[in-house]
């Protein structure tokens, strides 16, 4: 997200410091110039007037250049590139974008058969979402307008299925946009005509037909969570309808029937009053849900009239072709949840610690943010209580210690939908053949069976449940381990799937024990599931005696060994646990009671208030070679090993200036160095297509990850991952801002459209698979946000997230380590907020112990948007492994300060190197191109050069013509009074 407040100017002015004091010369000379011709005689003045002049407009030229030369350049270097994506690669786009909706929908509830449409059934819609629905998110989420959408109507029309033109023109009519009153950009409306304004439409349309279609949709995009109550006040939209206000909360639907308790992800009064005359009418009515927030849907089973149930994420360009194919028989629903669907959301382990929680004692730590209440940003908190038990993590658990008598848990009563549920118009069985386990994988075949009469696809997901012992090492008794998806297969057809995975991927982090990963002796149960609650087959794995992965035995996917090093993120907070069947449950879930930052936090807190980097200098560094001429291009070092000699002759080569360039201006860019022939790339947004912030350009974009993950198809994500990648090819772009890939905490998130699932398997091999889709055309993508940024409210307001390392590493980290041992990134955009008290931005142990060292990785790191925020600093930043400034200009903060100690040198010699190993292996230098500044920047370089010389000239000239003259004039004066004489 772009935003320019008042300190950012007084920066930009702060850095152009050095050219306008070489622009203040040429101009005082053109001063001096127009005061000599207005103090000389009448004779003189319209003599140098022009010339005068002429050398201001001049300056005035040069002062333009030099501003678009100056802090602002990369915003101009992203206005002036790019390219143009071919037709085919655009028609490819938008058959995968409907491919992705017709593998993602999931068909929820689907009594007596009532889908899919008979051919010729026609249909009534009802819900004004239908006629604006929702095809994405919105921030850096959002959809290129560029091309066309396919709308729900569309989609129906395009699939042969007639619906109620009245009911659309009623709809149209009553509203024709979709209103936008959330923060950021948001919607939180939920426009709906009261039913008194139907009039007779309602049951007129009986006679049109006995099928309805009841339409809902929710929103979500970047820098809020979406509202979850109502707070008193009586605020209504223009026309009455209900809307959640700025500060994220609820209103009613009307100002006479104001309900406490219903948040945004349940039906809004006028729905549900809309809802009892569709049923009242139809006895078969068909819901679509058009959201990716898990919204509470236990209203499905309350209507005996509702009949099918259709959840359908963020479509894209063109996903709701897919779901009307899906509609009307000619795709069979393959898709399964993503998430859980709880019956009240208000009832999860992570509701009462989601959301804004101001510290009381943290004043002085204040800083000036726009974004903030009053414009001062004070430190905030979140508290993951629940630990690592997330999502169907902790209900499959409940379930199995409630079936083990230690606990009273009704599954039935709290899971609408378990993760990984799904219906489909045909039937499947799925055969578990025998384990085999050589001490490292664990692999078995599973043969997958239609046993219907329409063919479909199915998928096979695998579970394990592993040993427990009461009150040690926390575990939850379903973990999805690993999963695949058949193709089509035709009645009767059949499929065998090779299973398998490394043992070691059942260990658990011990985090209060060992303090590393542990793989406990015992029986390891192993089953296929139709969904996370339903096993199908099941057998065992046993370990015949505990395995400790410490620093003398690694796990072997690990480059060092995982050990604890998050110690200081734990706080003052009581996780859930397990032990004696949740009994701490009711204290650990609690809300939080203390709103003070302990004084032990508080001495290890930092921000631009308090933070000098000369207090981490270290006196034995030496100094690194700078400015070398050693004649070695960056292009001579692709596809050599991060740790070739001869990346040290070549950043010997960099001033310190060039790194200083490289590292502070990262703003959908990554900067141009001529000295070593670095080239300028393009970076660019955003999770669902490639969106060019500054010229407009995008690309065809696709359904939101969360349509994307409930496909559970790998080989659909790498499709997905090569379209962009070869779009971004297209227009010129080599890095990608996106996949996203933190974890659904809760329902009520903002971003959770562009994060995966509540699971880090899921999620991690979805988003591997796109990143080396993308690889394949060179695309280096900036896998974020790294980590824990799982709540957008307060992210940029010194956010301390508090959490243990157990549920970091095996819930939070997850996804992101499936992604960076499995593909080729190249590189990752960091959270915006703290880990801790240690902004995720400067966290050395996430992005140096565990990214790099443990995991291997080679390439940069990126702060997110650099907002001047008061605790993105690049000193703090490059000195523990974060090398890039997504900055668009040059400020104080971006800017490394400390350019004199070797250990910031060395710090900034490091950043370098990783930017420049990610471009130099990634297409833009796949090929021969020309390298240093850009071609505009070069031009401008010349047209200042030409101006300064013609303003020196006509001031020249202009001075001696004026002297020239005033000798005239003063010889005519002398002669005149000597002839008077």
């Amino acid at each position: 997200m772009l935003s320019i407040n008042i300190a950012d100017v007084i920066a930009v002015v702060q850095t152009m410091i050095p050219q306008l004091i070489v622009l203040g010369v040429a101009l005082v000379a053109a001063i001096i110039v127009t005061i000599c011709a207005m103090k000389s005689k009448k004779p003189l003045k319209g003599f140098i007037r022009k010339e005068a002049w002429l050398a201001f407009l001049l300056v005035v030229v040069v002062v333009v250049n030099t501003i678009l030369l100056g802090p602002v350049y990369s915003m101009v270097n992203m206005a002036m590139g790019g390219g143009t994506i071919s037709d085919e690669a655009i028609e490819e786009a938008k058959a995968l974008a409907t491919e992705i909706a017709e593998e993602g929908i999931v068909l929820l509830k689907n009594d007596d058969a009532a889908l899919p449409l008979a051919e010729g059934t026609k249909v009534n819609v009802f819900g004004w979402s239908s006629t604006n629905p929702i095809y994405g998110g919105t921030g850096s989420g959002a959809l290129s307008d560029a091309y066309p959408t396919v709308d729900f109507l569309t989609g129906l029309t395009d699939a042969g299925i007639e619906y109620n033109q009245d009911l659309v023109d009623f709809y149209t009519g009553w509203r024709t946009e979709r209103p936008t009153v959330g923060m950021m950009g948001q919607d939180w409306t939920i426009p709906e005509p009261t039913v008194s304004e139907y009039g007779s439409l309602i049951s007129d349309a009986k006679d049109f037909s006995d099928t309805a279609i009841f339409f809902i949709a929710r929103s979500g995009g970047e820098g809020a969570d979406l509202p979850q109550s109502y707070d008193g006040e009586e605020t209504y939209s223009d026309d009455g309808s209900s809307f959640f206000g700025a500060t994220g909360v609820r209103y009613s639907d009307q100002k006479d029937d104001l309900d406490a308790s219903k948040s945004y992800l349940e039906l809004s009064n006028r729905e549900q009053a809309l809802l009892d005359e569709v049923t009242a009418n139809f006895d078969k009515v068909i819901v679509v849900v058009n959201s990716a927030n898990a919204m509470e849907l236990g209203f499905v089973n309350d209507y005996s009239q509702i009949k099918s149930v259709l959840y359908c994420p963020g479509t894209g360009q063109t996903g709701f072709d897919g779901l009307g194919e899906i509609l009307a028989g000619q795709i069979n629903p393959s898709g399964k949840t993503a998430d859980t669907f709880v019956s009240d959301l208000f009832a999860t382990p992570t509701a009462n610690n989601f959301g804004d929680f101001d510290y009381t004692n943290m004043d002085e730590y204040g800083y000036e943010n726009m974004f903030a209440e009053g414009g001062m940003a004070y430190p905030t908190f979140v508290n993951y209580v629940e630990g690592i038990y997330v999502g169907y993590k902790y209900y499959e658990t409940a379930y199995a210690e409630a079936e083990a008598g230690n606990m009273e848990f009704d599954y039935d009563s709290a899971v609408l939908y378990p993760f990984g549920y799904g219906l489909s118009y045909t039937t499947f069985s799925q055969e578990m053949g025998p384990i085999t386990n050589d001490g490292t994988t664990v692999s078995f075949d599973v043969t997958v069976t239609n046993t219907g009469d329409v063919a479909g696809k199915d998928v096979v997901e695998v579970y394990y449940n592993p040993p427990y012992t009461n009150g040690g090492i926390e575990k939850a008794a379903a973990n999805l381990i690993q999963f695949a998806k058949t193709s089509t297969l035709e009645p009767g057809a059949s499929e065998t799937i090779n299973i398998s995975f490394a043992l070691e991927d059942m260990a658990s982090y011990d985090t209060y024990g060992e303090g590393c990963y542990v793989l406990e002796a015992g029986d390891y149960e192993i089953s296929i599931n139709s969904d996370s609650h339903n096993k199908i087959a099941t057998d065992t794995v046993t370990v015949g005696s505990t395995i400790v992965y410490d620093e003398s035995n690694k796990r072997e996917s690990d480059q060092v060994a995982a050990t604890n090093q998050f110690g200081f993120a734990e706080g003052d907070v009581t996780y859930l646990s397990r032990a004696d069947g949740f009994a701490n449950y009711d204290k650990a879930t609690a809300a939080p009671t203390s709103y003070e930052m302990s004084d032990e936090a508080k001495a290890t807190y930092f921000n631009e208030t308090n933070y000098d980097p000369t207090d981490y200098n270290n006196d034995s560094d030496v100094m690194p070679t700078t400015g070398a001429d050693n004649g070695v291009k960056l292009a001579d070092l692709r596809g050599l090993d991060y740790d070739d000699p001869m990346w040290d002759t070549l950043l010997d080569e960099l001033t310190v200036t060039d790194m200083n360039t490289l590292i502070e201006l990262g703003g959908y860019e990554t900067s141009a160095v001529d000295s070593i022939g670095k080239v300028m790339t393009y970076d660019c947004d955003g999770p669902a297509s490639i969106n060019n912030n500054f010229t407009g350009q995008g690309s065809i974009g696709f359904p939101a990850a969360v349509m994307i993950a409930c496909t559970w198809n790998k080989d659909i994500a790498l499709a997905f991952g090569e379209s962009i990648g070869r779009m971004a090819n297209d227009m010129d772009v080599s890095g990608w801002y996106a996949p996203a890939t933190n974890t659904h905490r809760s329902a009520f998130a903002g971003r959770n459209f562009e994060y995966y699932s509540e699971d880090g398997v899921l999620a991690g091999w979805m988003c591997a698979n796109a990143v080396n889709g993308a690889r394949e055309w060179g695309v280096y993508s900036y896998v974020k946000h790294f980590a824990t940024n799982d709540q957008e409210t307060n992210r940029t307001n010194f956010l301390c997230t508090w959490l243990n390392e157990q549920s970091l590493r095996e819930i939070y980290l997850k996804s992101f380590e499936i992604v960076f041992k499995n593909s080729n990134p190249g590189a990752t955009m960091v959270a915006f907020n703290n880990i801790g008290t240690v902004p995720a931005e400067a966290c050395s142990e996430l992005l140096n112990t565990v990214l790099r060292g443990e995991w291997g990785f080679r390439g940069l790191a990126e702060t997110d948007y650099f907002g001047g925020y008061g605790y993105q600093d690049a000193d703090r930043m490059i000195r523990n492994g974060c090398d890039l400034m997504l900055a668009t200009y040059s400020t104080p903060q971006s800017t490394v300060t400390d350019q004199e100690s070797a250990t910031s040198v060395i710090a900034m010699r490091t950043a370098s190197h990783n930017i420049l190993y990610t471009v130099v292996n990634s297409r833009a230098y796949d090929s021969e191109i020309s390298g240093g500044l850009p071609t505009w920047e070069k031009i401008l370089f010349a047209i200042d050069a030409v101006l300064v010389l013609l303003i020196a000239c006509l001031e020249y000239f202009a001075v001696k013509k004026y002297l020239a003259k005033k000798k005239e004039v003063e010889v005519e004066a002398v002669v005149e009074e000597t002839t008077e004489e």
